[in-house]
């Protein structure tokens, strides 16, 4: 492995892409056979020595796109090319970290890394090497036989890393890599995942990290690349020029967070300068919303209720990133409340404020049963996902339904693991809202009297 520093990575001549995209877009089938348009028109350069951060919120593709440039997802349009060879199936040059671990729960912690080896057809004895190799760079070693139930989360993480590096890949693409650890384990892996980086221990030549953390992709990434949401659209590129590690109370480092935050809420940066590398002031998708291409944002009915209470308490309306100090959370674990807020029509967001609709505040101040029936007739108008599921139950003679049939659906645009998500929180919400029951011993919905006059 050569002993250059990153900086060396980057410097002099412009680097060599790795992975182009261009005019790669996705869509994918509804279940009338109309087109779901994900991803809209991406163009994009992946170059040795760089760490790129795919950051956007719910509905903007990033996963999507991850899983095109890497081949695991024919575009629509458009192409994908590995150093200029179009691909028309895996990318050679790609190695894959998941959020979910994917460890194979019955084999040990070596037999898991060398699993991609293998699959290469590579010897046993350089398989062996290897992965001991990388089990060590990562910090797991005297962990080779310990099976993945035995390992906390942070640890099982340190596999997926190892099962990636181990196949020495061009690029190591990375999807939401920290967000189910804790926050002191998340920030551990990713400070070693910097130290590898800068010490140029990390046998890899680029990182491309999906994120919905503001401060993860500034922390970590040359370059952050904004997506629009329903369809994705690149719509900011933004370089971070400051040295690693970076310092979370540097005010360069504050104002990029600043001028991100913005482009995430809708409000134009300042700070830090943003690329006009796609349209800033874009127009409204006009595509009807489905459960596909309008996910519901992943939160309780009570996380919301407790939102909306909070503004009210503080006169109706309050900054986002002022409201967020208050309750000692990130932004970002603020923006999934907000979005769901404004998706139901409770609240509205304007110039990186938030405030109370009057809906949401007569939501907010009637008394448990009246709420409860001022939120059915909401999530039944605008989410899209309950509303299918109301509407499904109408149809049928005994008003009841297996979940199969939604998550068959709903795996048309998300991952397994996604759907299950989603019908899930819909779950959450349409019971609250005393629109359907469901049985888990059934995994069968049941639609509640009444629930129909909310259609």
């Amino acid at each position: 492995m050569s002993s250059t520093s990153a900086h060396d990575r980057t410097a002099g001549s412009v680097p060599p892409v790795i992975i182009r995209a261009e005019g790669l877009s996705k869509a994918f089938t509804a279940p009338d056979g109309s087109p779901l348009p994900v991803l809209d028109n991406i163009d994009l350069a992946l170059r040795e020595g760089e760490i790129v951060a795919l950051l956007g919120r719910s509905g903007s593709g990033k996963s999507t796109l991850l899983r095109c440039l890497a081949g695991l997802i024919a575009p629509s349009t458009g192409g994908v090319s590995y150093r200029g060879q179009q691909i028309n199936g895996a990318n050679p040059g790609v190695a894959m970290v998941f959020q979910s671990f994917a460890l194979l729960p019955w084999l040990t912690v070596q037999q898991n890394v060398e699993l991609s080896l293998q699959a290469r057809e590579v010897p046993e004895a350089e398989r062996t090497e290897r992965a001991l190799k990388a089990i060590d760079l990562i910090g797991l070693d005297g962990f080779e036989g310990a099976y993945p139930k035995e390992l906390s989360g942070g640890m099982r993480q340190r596999v997926g890393f190892a099962r990636g590096i181990v196949v020495e890949p061009d690029a190591l693409f990375m999807d939401e890599p920290f967000s189910a650890l804790d926050v002191l384990t998340a920030e551990n892996l990713r400070s070693e995942l910097v130290g590898l980086w800068e010490g140029n221990e990390a046998p890899v030549k680029s990182i491309l990290i999906v994120t919905h953390n503001i401060e993860e992709a500034v922390l970590l990434a040359d370059r952050v690349l904004v997506l629009s949401s329903n369809p994705g659209r690149i719509k900011a590129e933004i370089p971070i020029d400051l040295p690693r590690p970076r310092d979370r109370q540097d005010p360069r480092f504050e104002s990029i967070v600043d001028t991100v935050y913005g482009l995430l809420t809708g409000r134009s940066g300042h700070g830090a300068e943003a690329a006009p590398h796609a349209d800033h002031e874009e127009a409204r998708d006009r595509t009807p919303a489905t459960p596909v291409n309008t996910p519901l944002p992943v939160v309780t009915v009570g996380g919301l209720a407790g939102l909306l209470q909070i503004l009210v308490a503080r006169g109706g309306e309050d900054g986002l990133a002022e409201l967020a100090d208050e309750l000692n959370f990130e932004v970002d674990d603020l923006l999934p409340l907000v979005d769901a807020a404004v998706m139901l029509g409770l609240a509205r967001t304007r110039d990186a404020r938030i405030s109370v609709t009057p809906e949401g505040r007569e939501i907010t101040e009637a008394d448990i049963l009246t709420s409860k029936q001022l939120f059915a007739g909401h999530v039944a108008k605008h989410a899209p996902l309950v509303r299918a599921i109301v509407q499904a139950l109408s149809r049928t003679e005994d008003h009841t339904l297996r979940e199969g049939l939604f998550l068959d659906l709903l795996r048309r645009g998300f991952s397994t693991e996604e759907a299950r998500i989603q019908l899930d929180t819909a779950i959450d919400w349409g019971r609250y809202a005393e629109l359907y029951d469901y049985d888990h011993n059934d995994a069968e919905f049941t639609l509640e009297p009444g629930a129909q006059a909310h259609l």
